[in-house]
């Protein structure tokens, strides 16, 4: 799962960057994505905070399928390429072998054979492929980032507008 912050339009972040890669300054390269990562670095905390307050019988364990989601928190700022932006993650690559769509199905966004189905995942219990239980989804990403969002996007939007400052 991935929220992309739409900038004013992504066109304006791409031109940037390509105005950036034409100077010799790398001051100004640097500081242009140490701010993007700042601006949208709350955000970081806040989902790993909302991933640790899922219900669980058991409680928090940072090796458990929570703390496991927590690690997958990943905050990524690119200033090159088509897909230039600021990204924030729960990277099902970073799960254990065969955990990777974990982070969807908790959720509630599971996609089976190219369809969405039901809200609820089956898993077994502890590795014991004789007993299974159903789990439903508890939505964590986007509800956290909901209060977040319009002021990580009015930040991202000052550093654009600083940087385009300094380059003109």
């Amino acid at each position: 799962m991935v929220a992309d912050f739409e900038m004013r339009t992504s066109r304006d972040l791409t031109r940037i960057a390509r105005e950036l890669r034409q100077m010799d300054d790398q001051e100004i390269k640097k500081r242009f994505r140490r701010e993007l990562r700042a601006a949208a670095q709350p955000m970081v905390p806040a989902v790993r905070q909302a991933i640790r307050q899922i219900p669980s019988k058991r409680g928090y364990s940072a090796s458990g399928l929570r703390g496991r989601l927590s690690k997958a928190v990943k905050l990524e700022v690119k200033t090159t390429g088509r897909q230039a932006g600021v990204r924030l993650r729960v990277d099902g690559r970073k799960m254990p072998d065969k955990q990777g769509s974990l982070p969807r199905l908790v959720e509630g966004e599971g996609v089976q054979r190219g369809r969405r189905v039901d809200t609820r995942w089956r898993h077994p219990v502890y590795g014991n492929r004789e007993v299974w239980v159903e789990q439903p989804a508890k939505p964590f990403f986007y509800k956290s980032l909901r209060s977040l969002g319009p002021r990580s996007r009015a930040s991202v939007n000052r550093v654009l507008d600083q940087i385009s400052r300094d380059i003109t």
